[in-house]
């Protein structure tokens, strides 16, 4: 089961990472319910195995894209996230005063917390593509203008999983032209 998980969390990020126009040092935010991908309802099962081997997966990934994650913890800690100090400083996030676990944030973010370099919890970060696994609403996390990708992978474990890209605003009406590559 943790294999299959694995490679749903794999396939799901790299399809969304193909068609979202990102680029080296950009956000991905990743909210998850290990609950949702054991088919229970949403924080009544957490599971750190499960949250460890998403976490391991979307971290490898990442990296292999030099892509930075925003870890969303669950309801309990306001949806903060993990991030690196670094990051949080670079961009002048509001980091915040608290540490996820398994009960309170959630057992993905826990792995996150444990598994990033330098981590902090920050109340928001505006992020140019997500993945949500269990409907955790990562949408907050977003740049405007969010966009659904819809992904060949539908599911990890008995989780539903939806996906985002931004795009730059588009302004100006009628007479305006538009940069299709932006879009």
């Amino acid at each position: 089961m943790l294999e299959e998980i694995r490679m749903q969390t794999e396939n799901a990020l790299r399809e969304l990472i193909s068609v979202s126009k990102l680029e080296e040092g950009d956000i991905v935010v990743v909210g998850c319910s290990s609950s949702e991908v054991l088919s229970e309802t949403i924080g009544t099962s957490s599971s750190e195995e499960v949250g460890k081997v998403i976490f391991d997966t979307v971290k490898k990934v990442l990296r292999q894209h030099q892509l930075i994650l925003a870890a969303q913890c669950c309801e309990h800690l306001n949806r903060s996230l993990v991030i690196d100090k670094r990051i949080a400083k670079k961009e002048r996030y509001t980091i915040v005063n608290a540490i996820p676990w398994l009960k309170g944030g959630g057992s993905f973010a826990t792995a996150a917390y444990h598994g990033i370099e330098n981590p902090v919890l920050v109340e928001e970060v505006e992020a140019k593509a997500g993945l949500d696994i269990g409907q955790t609403f990562i949408g907050m996390h977003m740049i405007p203008v969010v966009v659904p990708v819809r992904l060949s992978v539908k599911n990890i474990g008995g989780a539903i999983i939806s996906a985002a890209r931004t795009r730059p605003k588009s302004i100006g009406g009628e007479r305006a032209h538009y940069d299709e590559r932006l879009q």
